[in-house]
């Protein structure tokens, strides 16, 4: 349980950052969600960031800390993407998603881990994607930020995992979002048959994960790679 933990996420303002944080309020942790725009679920308290800016995310960070308390839980969830074929990508298309992805996992967690050190306990989790390990053509950007979430993880392990903080990785797959239910019907059922479950997840499936890294059963484990993904994935 993460009961009155102190708990960020990261875009948890739509899809699985939302359900993320609605499965902690529903723990009794006490959540605040960073998002650009909207606001996050019944129970949460909502702060403005901009993951690509340090700036922004320092005054979120302090905003939380004067309201909630010290940070105990981070997920970095917040991502983009742009996807096009290799030619065809800019400069931006590529910058702007390794940003946001991976730069921005960097600022959120480098700023979330002063409280933790000094607490001597913390759970990072970075939300990654199947993606990341099994490559997807036209997401060159994309997969490249969600791989680097997994050495970013390791790297982590070995700085701070004497005191008391894991950080791992979760890799979902194909999710039920809006996104998802906007693919023509016989693209979402090419996309079912190469899933062994033979079925999308629901965002609740993964929040349930993340929840569980989060509570004190999930000690030992630093630096793996949880998929989500009906096994679509496997051995990646």
């Amino acid at each position: 349980m993460s009961s009155g933990r102190v708990v960020v996420v990261t875009g948890g303002n739509r899809g699985i950052g939302r359900a993320i944080a609605e499965r902690f309020v529903a723990q009794g942790a006490k959540v605040a969600v960073t998002a650009r725009s909207g606001e996050g679920p019944a129970g949460t308290l909502t702060v403005r960031a901009d993951v690509t800016d340090a700036k922004s995310v320092d005054l979120a960070f302090a905003e939380i800390e004067r309201e909630l308390g010290p940070i105990e839980v981070v997920v970095a969830n917040a991502g983009i993407t742009k996807d096009t074929l290799l030619l065809r990508m800019s400069e931006e298309d590529f910058d702007s998603v390794v940003a946001t992805n991976l730069g921005g996992a960097f600022r959120v967690v480098k700023r979330a881990s002063k409280g933790m050190l000094k607490a001597r306990w913390g759970r990072v989790i970075l939300i990654s994607s199947v993606v990341g390990l099994y490559g997807s053509a036209g997401q060159i950007n994309y997969a490249s930020s969600k791989s680097g979430l997994v050495g970013f993880a390791r790297s982590l392990t070995r700085e701070l995992g004497s005191r008391g903080i894991t950080a791992n990785v979760v890799a979902p797959g194909f999710i039920e979002t809006d996104m998802t239910a906007a693919l023509p019907d016989e693209t979402q059922a090419e996309y079912k048959r190469n899933i062994p479950a033979g079925r999308f997840a629901t965002a609740d499936e993964v929040a349930g994960v993340v929840s569980w890294i989060a509570s004190d059963d999930a000690a030992y484990i630093s630096g793996a790679v949880i998929p989500v993904d009906g096994g679509l994935g496997m051995g990646h």
